[in-house]
């Protein structure tokens, strides 16, 4: 009776469930589209279109790569590309590509001339002159570095709610110190409160009779309002490149991030003045050190006045709290320093037992009602 049995058994197995085998794997599902380059006749490949250019190939390769396709990605469908920001920066006159061939060119030309500068090439002695280099990086592709140092530090977004501009102007500040020490402000180095204490030496090229507009602001530093920010060092109508003799609308404010804050931006912006501008609403008395009227808004300030300038350099530091700080608020603000520490909650012992099983020797020192030290790792 086993023999019937067993094959009643298998015969209810098969009939339940169906086996997979590797026969059925071969079927696929229909793809969703046309397969690239499907249409093409392969038997016939001395009918096909011939390319003489490379140039005009890549353009047809690069019209059907933008094509939208069943295939691409997911992260392409459910990532569009962002629209483009609102550029408010500097109208520039755009140079060839082909003059700069050729300028590039000429200068190879010349140095391969030079039998001097060839013969120091090849014993490795000859000197690169840095403030030439520095300075053709600043005329070529450097306003470009900056715009994108800027966006990725959120200064854009933070100061004109997402509008860009390109930083044309070069703008050159340093803070100098009593040994005739020089901290230079670049584009996101650590300059700390006691090193900028004074106002800075700012300079920059202008063309004579040209007016400009420099503001020093905090986007980080506000105590009761996340969305404001502290105005630090407003001038206006700045001729040429002569800031003494600009009008200070509201004066220098040494750098006061509280303790426990982290790290703030302080962003210098260079503005250009199409004409004179009456800044009568946005001046501060001398001296101001109340931080409700030192209370600011870039968006706002630029939105009143666009009209009238347009951002050309830009500047900024990084800058946390030291010891500095708190002369600042106490003597300057005449308030008491905010401090802003993590509170930890106390430590959490589950409910101690009365016979503890596989716990370290020292278990009981979690309990203890004295407060002197506990011993060990637990």
């Amino acid at each position: 009776m086993a023999a019937p049995l067993l094959s009643a058994a298998l015969r209810g197995a098969r009939g339940g469930r169906s086996f997979g085998t590797a026969a059925v794997l071969w079927k696929r599902a229909a793809p969703l589209g046309p397969m690239p380059n499907e249409d093409i006749d392969v038997s016939n490949l001395d009918a096909l279109e011939k390319y003489r250019s490379f140039t005009r190939y890549f353009r047809l390769a690069e019209k059907e790569s933008r094509k939208p396709r069943w295939w691409k990605t997911y992260h392409q469908h459910t990532n569009p590309p962002k629209e483009p920001q609102t550029d408010i920066s500097l109208p520039r006159k755009r140079v060839s590509r082909a003059k700069e061939i050729r300028e590039r060119k000429a200068i190879l030309r010349g140095n391969r001339q030079n039998a001097e500068m060839e013969r120091a090439a090849r014993l490795q002695t000859v000197l690169i002159p840095l403030d030439e280099v520095r300075a053709e990086w600043e005329r070529t592709s450097g306003p470009f570095h900056k715009q994108r140092v800027a966006e990725h530090c959120g200064v854009f977004r933070d100061l004109f709610k997402g509008a860009t501009f390109t930083p044309w102007v070069a703008l050159r500040v340093h803070y100098s110190q009593e040994d005739d020490y020089l901290v230079p402000v670049y584009y996101g180095n650590m300059v700390t409160p006691s090193e900028a204490s004074s106002p800075p030496a700012v300079s920059y090229e202008a063309d004579k009779g040209s007016l400009w507009t420099l503001l020093l602001t905090n986007p980080d530093g506000h105590l009761r309002d996340t969305d404001s920010e502290y105005l630090h060092w407003l001038v206006t109508n700045i001729p040429g490149n002569d800031i003494k003799s600009g009008k200070e609308i509201c004066h220098y404010l040494p750098p006061f991030p509280a303790m426990g804050t982290g790290y703030h931006r302080f962003i210098f912006l260079l503005f250009k003045q199409d004409h004179p501008i009456d800044f009568r609403e946005d001046t501060r008395p001398m001296p101001c050190y109340s931080l409700k009227m030192r209370t600011f808004s870039t968006f706002d300030f630029y939105r009143k006045h666009e009209d009238a300038m347009t951002p050309a350099g830009l500047a900024f530091f990084q800058c946390r709290w030291d010891s500095s700080v708190t002369s600042i608020f106490h003597q300057l603000l005449n308030m008491r320093e905010p401090i802003f520490e993590f509170v930890r909650p106390p430590v959490y012992h589950p409910r101690q037992l009365k016979f503890p099983r596989q716990q370290p020797l020292r278990y009981l020192d979690r309990y203890r009602d004295t407060e002197e030290p506990t011993y060990g790792i637990y």
